[in-house]
């Protein structure tokens, strides 16, 4: 084994959905291109994002919503933008076509293929970072975005991001069903 040690700090969970999360600031819509992203819980089903001392996180804290927006590849460069510009010195909310759900605090952006309006479950203050686990509340898509009524992510064509080089990388293909590959190597 030729195994090396690397530095901590250099190491992130390969790849990171890249998503837009949302919030209502001083009542307009704000978006930041986020990394730190998951679904971390079954039943309810709830999303956290760990967010950094931004503009967005005042929206989150003031009204306890947020959306979390999965852009597909064709909105790479509004998604960047949003990630290289701070909602408290630039108005973000034109840069998409923004609608509301049952949550009136929660923008979500028309472009995506899926939606997530999201109330906050729970807030855990990091030594750096904020991580706001939401509940979702209303989830939209398009039915150009299905297969057999269920999101298929080749349709979706989301982006991930790799750190620490920073970069975007499209899905690639399909290499078969999750708990199933492994069947042949259960002893029976």
């Amino acid at each position: 084994m030729n195994k090396i040690r690397i530095d901590t700090n250099g190491v992130f969970l390969y790849p990171m959905p890249m998503v837009l999360v949302g919030a209502l600031v001083e009542g307009k819509a704000n978006f930041m291109a986020v990394g730190w992203a998951s679904r971390v819980n079954f039943k309810p089903p709830l999303f956290a994002v760990a967010l950094g001392h931004h503009h967005t996180n005042k929206g989150i804290e003031e009204n306890a919503e947020f959306s979390i927006n999965i852009p597909g590849v064709q909105l790479i460069e509004k998604t960047d933008y949003c990630g290289l510009v701070s909602g408290s010195k630039t108005d973000k909310s034109e840069v998409f076509d923004v609608f509301y759900g049952e949550l009136k605090k929660a923008p979500l952006i028309a472009e995506c293929p899926i939606c997530i309006s999201c109330t906050v479950f729970n807030t855990v203050k990091l030594p750096f970072d904020t991580l706001y686990i939401g509940e979702p509340k209303e989830i939209f898509t398009e039915e150009k975005y299905l297969t057999d009524g269920k999101p298929d992510i080749k349709k979706i064509n989301p982006f991930t991001l790799s750190m620490p080089d920073n970069n975007y990388w499209s899905v690639g293909e399909n290499l078969g069903k999750a708990w199933s590959i492994g069947k042949g190597l259960k002893k029976l």
